[in-house]
Parts: structure tokens; C-alpha cells; sequence
């Protein structure tokens, strides 16, 4: 079965940094991403960030330059740096994954979302 978890979250103060982790298992794939995503209270799930296999990496407008995404693949492990956080980035955080057959990517090809690490940013 394909797993992720992600770890790490936890309380920290505006204008702080935080790195989480995400673990991955239970796929060969020859391409994928490996994407994460937040939800705050009341508020839709969303796509911030994603890493292929390969290492091309995309970041939506309000984390661009404040997060930083990076993986192993040899341990199928991605990891996501934040920065100069602020309490509108407080959430539970995601990891998933998508397989890509023909090079494209949609947020909405991501699956197996794990439990999520909350991540807590005070004034």
C-alpha cells in the first residue's frame, strides 16, 4: 500500500522557521511527485509546493521564497523548509503523492494523504 506521513510541525513564532519531513512507501514508480498541501480551520485543503522525481519543483505565490522543497529519493523522503512564517500559515500540513505517466502534474492527481503534523504560528 502507498503511505506517506509527514513530521515535524509544531509551535513557532512569526517570523520563524520550521522544517517538516514526509516519508514515502509502498511505490516503484518510474516518475511521481511527491506534494504538500494545508488546511486551516474552516478552510479548504491547498496545494503548496511539489517535487518530482527528477527534481523539478514548483511552489504556488504565497510560499514562493519563504519555502524551500527538497526529497531523498534514495529513502523516498521529502522535505519542506519554512521561513519567515506568519500565523496565516497556521495549518495542518500534508504530504501525497502523484504518479506521472505523461508528464503532467495537477493537484488534483495527488493521493494517499497521510495524517498531517499541525503547524502553529503565534503573533
Amino acid at each position: 500500500d502507498v503511505q506517506l506521513q509527514a513530521s515535524g510541525g509544531g509551535p513557532v513564532q512569526a517570523g520563524g522557521s520550521l522544517s517538516l519531513s514526509c516519508a514515502a512507501s509502498g511505490f516503484t514508480w518510474d516518475d511521481y511527485a511527491i506534494g504538500w498541501f494545508r488546511q486551516a480551520p474552516g478552510q479548504r485543503r491547498e496545494g503548496l509546493s511539489y517535487i518530482t522525481k527528477r527534481g523539478n519543483k514548483y511552489y504556488v505565490p504565497s510560499v514562493r521564497g519563504r519555502f524551500t522543497i527538497s526529497s531523498d529519493n534514495a529513502v523516498k523522503t521529502s522535505f519542506l523548509h519554512m521561513s519567515l512564517l506568519n500565523p496565516e500559515d497556521t495549518a495542518d500540513y500534508y504530504c501525497a503523492v502523484a504518479r506521472i505517466l505523461d508528464g503532467s502534474i495537477s493537484w488534483a492527481s495527488f493521493r494517499s494523504f497521510g495524517q498531517g503534523t499541525q503547524v502553529t504560528v503565534s503573533s
